[in-house]
């Protein structure tokens, strides 16, 4: 089956697949996708009968949902990817990381479980939403899906609602069969890649010991539990579940780290003095390049936790009160390609002079100004 997909992010950079829950669609990923792909080419995808990918009659397996994915894999060239699912999105990534182990390099189960019965619930709701339509299953959901607060919002109940509603019947049937005949717990310790379970812990449709029981099977898996959040723990907590995520995904990849500190190192340098500074490397200095490649610039500049022109302005302040001219030099011009006005390069000079000393400001005022006008008259050519 051709499913729906979207695919973001630097081409060289390792994939991160990710999965939708039970009546969602790939937009469910929003507020993740920023946070990913600053590091990992992302895919998102709508699960059959979800969003925009095509339905076909039920009931569906697990085999079949997780067979979409490899051959979504398949059809973009990509041998091995990082997943993270939520809901059904975490049983697809169960079942592909049980049967297709070679595919998965890291695993992220989000609001999940390895057995989620009766299986009469799931054949029930099946039934009410092929005779009645999709809008039956808006008002049951939201509830589940978030805290009640969130629930009760205009624009979280529009936007979710209206994911339920695009729904096809049948799809979303033939998911809930799968729910009904599926049972991961035996198949839990074949998993062999690194698994982090998130897990919400006013969740109503899979509370933590849901999780607890996931990580109880898999081998070194563990549990982070999340409050205030229900179902959909990746919506109602984005910041926290990108970090987790993005520790998960990274945790003790060098190479990993390494490559990303070389594209944020581009990005906030430029090509240009990224190819001076790597061509004047030699063996005394390689081991001091390595480690600011993959520390500085894997780790604290390429960390959403601040934003980089903010990141750029603390930098421009203690480089000035430090004195350290030819790195400040560099670091205006970096500031400027990363979006710092003219404007909020003077006010942080200024906090400098007041802060630190006025001889120190004086000196980057100087620095900056020089540069500053060199770029100006660049702009007048």
């Amino acid at each position: 089956m051709n499913l729906n997909y979207e695919l973001t992010g630097p081409q060289d950079a390792p994939v991160v697949v990710l999965s939708n829950s039970l009546g969602t669609d790939l937009s469910l990923w929003d507020e993740q996708v920023p946070a990913l792909q600053r590091h990992f080419r992302v895919l998102r995808y709508d699960q059959r009968g979800h969003g925009a990918s095509p339905s076909a009659p039920g009931p569906f397996t697990l085999e079949q949902l997780g067979g979409d994915v490899l051959q979504l894999l398949d059809q973009l060239g990509i041998a091995r990817a990082h997943f993270a699912g939520v809901s059904l999105g975490g049983m697809t990534g169960m079942w592909l990381a049980e049967n297709a182990p070679d595919r998965i390099a890291g695993l992220a189960l989000i609001c999940t479980s390895a057995a989620l019965g009766p299986p009469s619930m799931w054949t029930e709701r099946a039934a009410v939403v092929r005779e009645q339509g999709m809008a039956a299953m808006v008002e049951p959901s939201l509830p589940k899906w978030f805290t009640p607060e969130l629930a009760q919002d205009p624009e979280v109940a529009a936007k979710f609602g209206g994911m339920i509603r695009a729904c096809d019947p049948e799809g979303y049937a033939g998911c809930c069969e799968a729910i009904a005949e599926m049972d991961l717990l035996d198949g839990l310790g074949r998993i062999s890649a690194p698994t982090l379970v998130i897990a919400g812990a006013e969740d109503p449709a899979t509370p933590p010991a849901h999780a607890e029981q996931i990580a109880a099977g898999v081998p070194g898996a563990r549990v982070e539990v999340l409050s205030p959040a229900a179902h959909l723990a990746n919506a109602e907590q984005p910041a926290a579940v990108n970090r987790l995520l993005l520790q998960h995904f990274t945790a003790g990849d060098d190479d990993s780290r390494r490559e990303q500190g070389m594209r944020t190192r581009r990005q906030v340098l430029g090509d240009e003095h990224v190819d001076r500074a790597t061509a004047k490397i030699t063996s005394f200095t390689e081991g001091f390049q390595d480690f600011i490649t993959r520390y500085a610039w894997g780790e604290l500049w390429s960390s959403d936790a601040v934003p980089r022109e903010t990141r750029s302005m603390l930098t421009l302040a203690i480089l000035a009160a430090r004195g350290l001219d030819d790195e400040f030099a560099m670091h205006v011009r970096a500031a400027r390609r990363n979006g710092v006005e003219a404007e909020e390069i003077r006010e942080v000079l200024m906090h400098v002079a007041v802060y630190a000393g006025v001889p120190r400001a004086n000196a980057a005022f100087g620095i900056a100004d020089r540069i500053l006008s060199a770029e100006s008259e660049q702009d007048a050519d």
